[in-house]
C-alpha cells in the first residue's frame, strides 16, 4: 500500500474544483482508488496505527486529499448493524436528496483538517448517488441515509473543493434545527 501524504487544509488545491475520470479507467485510476480503500481500512486496524504514529483513522478518502484533482472518492466502515460500507466512486454525482437534514451530534472531522471546528453540520439525510463503482466495475445508483449519506456528501464536497466547517453556522455554531436527525 502506497503511504499517502495527506494534504492539508491550508493548501489550496484542496479548495480546486475535481475533473471527471474517463471511462474506461486506466489501469493506473484503479490502482489508486484501490490503495485510497486499503489506506482506510489500514487507518481502521489498531496495530497498523500502533506501528503508524503519522497514520490518522479515517472512514472517507477523496483524490485531492492525496494530491490529484479526479473525481475519485473511497469510503470504508462498519456500521451498527455490522454492515461492511466498502466503495470506491468515480465520478459521483447526487442525483437526489430529501428536504430532512440530519447532522453528526459529535460534529465531523477530516483527515485534511488537523484543528477542531466545533458545530454543526446540517446535510440531507437521504441522498441518492449515482457513480461508476470501481470495485464491479459498472455504473451503480445508492439509495444512502443517515451516517453512510453523510460520509459520502462529505467526501464529494472535497471534489467540489468544499471543507466541512465550509458548512458550520459561523453564528451558531450548535444552532438546532427543527426536525433535524441527531446521529
Amino acid at each position: 500500500m502506497k503511504d499517502f501524504k495527506i494534504v492539508k487544509d491550508n493548501k489550496k488545491s484542496l479548495r480546486e474544483r475535481s475533473v471527471d475520470i474517463a471511462l474506461p479507467l486506466s489501469n493506473e485510476i484503479k490502482e489508486l482508488g484501490k490503495d485510497m480503500l486499503e489506506y482506510l481500512i489500514l487507518s481502521q486496524d489498531e496495530e497498523y496505527l500502533e506501528k503508524h504514529k503519522n497514520v490518522r483513522s479515517g472512514v472517507g478518502l477523496a483524490a485531492p486529499q492525496i494530491g490529484k484533482n479526479i473525481n475519485l472518492i473511497a469510503i470504508y466502515f462498519i456500521d451498527e448493524k455490522e454492515h461492511e460500507n466498502k466503495y470506491v466512486l468515480v465520478n459521483p454525482k447526487i442525483i437526489s436528496e430529501s428536504t430532512k437534514q440530519c447532522y453528526l451530534r459529535n460534529g465531523e472531522g477530516c483527515l485534511s483538517v488537523d484543528k477542531d471546528h466545533p458545530g454543526y453540520i446540517y446535510r440531507p439525510f437521504k441522498i441518492k448517488v449515482k457513480a461508476y463503482d470501481l470495485l464491479n466495475e459498472q455504473e451503480i445508483i445508492l439509495d444512502l441515509k443517515g451516517y453512510s449519506s453523510i460520509v459520502i456528501q462529505h467526501e464529494i464536497d472535497h471534489l467540489k473543493g468544499i471543507l466541512f466547517y465550509d458548512h458550520i453556522n459561523k453564528i451558531e455554531p450548535f444552532k438546532e434545527e427543527v426536525g433535524a436527525i441527531a446521529i
